[in-house]
């Protein structure tokens, strides 16, 4: 589409753009109140010809955007969607509410859910555990009763979010670990004694912070807790155990990756490939869909066309989730395709500063700029690899180095970034409510986050 042509523009001119574009979709959708997703695609579209994209390959770009941020939303979002109705639906979810309730009280439950995010966030991507685990965190959210969505929601999200900017094996971390020959194993080591405290300050209390100054109230995306429920809900056990298939699924998946890159197991024997096969995210998810289906819909007495007219029914409200944050990795995709991110890395290349700063700085702005972390962190990464190279660090340092670049590429996600509509369309937020609770969450990990990562630079 555009592999042949060349920007001529400068970084100057391309930033003017991107902070004109971002007003613009700003003002259409806060004062204007156009929808999200006709305003994402107008201002995708205005943006590619400002920035000089080919004409005859605007179109194209557009698409293939669209269509490559959808191929890895829309599949976990609509599966992920149709088990958290069933675990609704059947019961399930209020059952384990009370349970965690039970368990651990009303006080700690935020603490408890979050907790448990961290851990499911390991091995799952943010996109698809964060579906996986919202009945759940919906669920508690209305057994506790009021205007509390945010506590709970925003603790769990943004713990996700940690694991996914800071744990291999998220292909970010991996990524620029392998860009700056650092040490996978302190990379791992130094993300996972940084991840908690990470998450409680910019997750936990954060989440209890903006809920008193924004009660918002659970949205009805899988169904209410006020609707009907059934006589024989099934117990919390069986819900955990069909919650944590994908998990177990994924995380098999990864270990068979770890283990194949040091030459333990052949990657290409067959064995391996169909455990990696039914490992990968949708698959996983697809696998524990077919069995919620038997054992909270066929087993426990649902007929064949109740269960239908349950999936059939789930579409509706996810329908706007998938088409919006696609129009957002539409926009995204413009503002690398013309050239942004390249030209902001050539630029920011000498800032004069400690490599580790510099990482930082240059991934937080390439994050503002052009929305994707994964990018942020590639690039950001890629362009300080000499310097790190040439700075005779050590593996301790390099490993910081390499999260100091992690934290710097999750900060502040605004309308750039498909995560943030996913996020604000998931929990039912208006696009200011999402910037006021979701981008400043992001802001205040990617900020502890570094600032952890430095006091590890630091003493050792």
């Amino acid at each position: 589409m555009t592999e042949e042509w060349t920007q001529t523009l400068g970084a100057g001119p391309l930033l003017a753009i991107a902070a004109v574009a971002i007003a613009l979709i700003l003002f259409l959708v806060i004062t204007v109140r156009l929808h999200a997703f006709l305003t994402l695609i107008v201002v995708s579209l205005l943006t590619a010809i400002a920035t000089g994209l080919p004409i005859g390959a605007i179109v194209d770009q557009l698409v293939a955007d669209f269509g490559g941020t959808l191929g890895s939303v829309a599949l976990l979002i609509g599966l992920g969607a149709i088990l958290g109705k069933l675990i609704e639906s059947s019961g399930g979810a209020k059952v384990v509410a009370d349970k965690m309730v039970a368990v651990f009280g009303e006080q700690r439950a935020a603490m408890a859910l979050g907790i448990t995010s961290l851990l499911l966030g390991f091995p799952i991507f943010f996109d698809a555990g964060l579906i996986v685990m919202l009945p759940i965190i919906f669920a508690v959210a209305r057994r506790i009763g009021g205007k509390n969505l945010l506590l709970y929601g925003i603790s769990g999200a943004a713990a996700f979010s940690v694991m996914h900017v800071f744990l291999p094996p998220h292909p970010g971390p991996v990524t620029a670990t392998e860009a700056y020959g650092a040490n996978l194993g302190l990379v791992l080591l130094v993300g996972m004694i940084i991840a908690f405290p990470t998450w409680y300050l910019s997750g936990l209390l954060w989440g209890r912070f903006v809920n008193k100054r924004i009660p918002m109230a659970v949205p009805a995306l899988f169904g209410t807790s006020d609707d009907d429920q059934p006589a024989n809900p099934p117990s919390a056990g069986t819900v955990i155990a069909i919650l944590l298939i994908p998990i177990v699924l994924i995380f098999l998946n990864t270990g068979l990756d770890a283990l194949g890159s040091v030459g333990t197991v052949d990657p290409e024997a067959t064995w391996v490939q169909v455990l990696s096969l039914i490992g990968t995210a949708p698959v996983a998810l697809l696998i524990s869909v077919v069995i919620a289906l038997l054992v909270l819909g066929k087993f426990r007495g649902e007929k064949g066309s109740a269960l239908e007219k349950l999936v059939e029914g789930t579409f509706g409200p996810v329908a706007s989730v998938i088409l919006i944050t696609g129009a957002g990795g539409m926009f995204g995709g413009v503002l690398r395709a013309s050239g942004i991110g390249d030209a902001l890395a050539d630029s920011l290349g000498d800032l004069g500063l400690p490599v580790i700063v510099a990482a930082y700085i240059i991934a937080v702005v390439l994050r503002l700029a052009q929305g994707s972390a994964t990018v942020a962190l590639v690039t950001s990464a890629g362009l300080m690899a000499p310097a790190v190279a040439a700075g005779g660090f050590g593996a301790i340092d390099i490993a910081a180095i390499t999260l100091a670049t992690a934290a710097g590429s999750v900060f502040a996600g605004h309308v750039n970034d498909s995560g943030f509509w996913l996020v604000g369309r998931l929990m039912n937020m208006d696009v200011k409510t999402t910037l006021k609770t979701w981008t400043v969450q992001q802001a205040i990990e990617s900020v502890v986050g570094f600032a952890l990562v430095l006091v590890v630079y630091a003493i050792f």
